[in-house]
């Protein structure tokens, strides 16, 4: 397996990058390959002289930053790291993807270079979200701000099957986000989603759900537009941070003792919140495994995104997608 790294995405790189895909190797077999996109010289100084063979560098002059516009970005920075990422897999030079970089000019690159898969107009990116008794699958999480109904649709076939080979759950309850559970309620976009999601018997479709729904177990897939998705995401990870720094701070003035005592549960908790656990999340519906990582995600999370990359490789998850949209489309 061939998986490429951009080196130089996100808050932490490269030094961070660098060292998560490097420790990666040891969860990888002796045929397999790293491929880290950037700078070389600036590569070679972190892995040196002395680098694993396994570890090939793609040379990079340019770097698309989290504040470039992601379309003008990628037309104009044709020799980023993040463009010559995904031209290696649209070349099928590689198997899987990752990158921490800027997400809409990961989105623009994959969406300008590389096929969707078939019956997919825009792909979305599925983040997995822990429940009262297990997990779910937020879609989209950013990839795709202005949605239509259809692209809401087609999440929802993307994150269930997903949701399937990676949960091992048979067909998992769909519930589309909105700010009540009554038919009135709701935009436009999320009324004619729920009309086209009602109607097809192949989703295990429950309705509405609204926010509050997400953590109860209220379903496995989440469907929602990216730009109501990111936010979902950034106030789980702001709330999340801050309960535990209260938590911490109010059993220390309460007694030491008491928080040494509770600390192994506090972490065991809070890991299932933690983005760099996951390691990052599949943007669904384009020909190549892309996994898009936090901006913010250092080596652990690159790291684990290297573990969720080989999975999403290993299970087939794109030729299930469309042998499962293709039965769809030809009832």
């Amino acid at each position: 397996m061939r998986i490429a790294v951009d080196a130089m995405g996100g808050d932490n790189a490269p030094k961070a990058i660098i060292a998560g895909a490097v420790e990666s190797l040891a969860m990888l077999g002796s045929n397999d390959h790293l491929i880290l996109v950037g700078a070389k010289d600036v590569i070679q100084s972190h892995i040196g002289p002395q680098a694993d063979p396994r570890i090939e560098i793609v040379d990079a002059s340019q770097i698309i930053g989290m504040d470039d516009s992601p379309v003008e970005a990628v037309r104009q920075k044709r020799d980023s790291s993040i463009v010559k990422l995904v031209r290696l897999a649209a070349a099928g030079t590689v198997d899987a993807v990752i990158s921490a970089g800027n997400t809409g000019a990961l989105t623009a690159a994959g969406v300008l270079f590389i096929k969707p898969l078939p019956g997919v107009e825009r792909p979305g990116i599925a983040v997995t979200l822990p429940t009262s008794t297990g997990y779910c699958l937020l879609c989209d999480a950013g990839s795709n701000v202005q949605a239509k109904p259809v692209h809401l649709y087609q999440y929802a076939h993307l994150a269930a099957i997903y949701s399937e080979v990676l949960f091992d759950k048979a067909k998992p309850r769909v519930g589309l986000l909105n700010i009540g559970t009554e038919d009135e309620k709701g935009t436009p976009l999320v009324k004619e989603a729920k009309a086209l999601m009602a109607a097809d018997e192949a989703l295990n479709f429950i309705g509405y759900i609204e926010g509050r729904d997400i953590f109860s177990d209220a379903c496995e897939v989440v469907v929602t537009d990216g730009f109501t998705g990111n936010m979902v995401l950034k106030v789980v990870e702001g709330l999340s941070m801050s309960l535990l720094g209260q938590f911490k701070s109010a059993a220390a003035a309460h007694s030491p003792a008491a928080l040494s005592a509770l600390s192994p549960v506090l972490k065991s908790v809070m890991a299932r919140f933690d983005h760099e656990e996951y390691g990052g999340a599949l943007l669904l519906g384009l020909s190549r495994v892309f996994v898009k990582v936090h901006g913010s995600g250092g080596a652990r999370a690159i790291r684990n995104a290297v573990k969720t990359a080989r999975q999403a490789v290993d299970l087939d998850v794109n030729r299930r997608i469309v042998d499962r949209l293709s039965a769809a489309n030809a009832k």
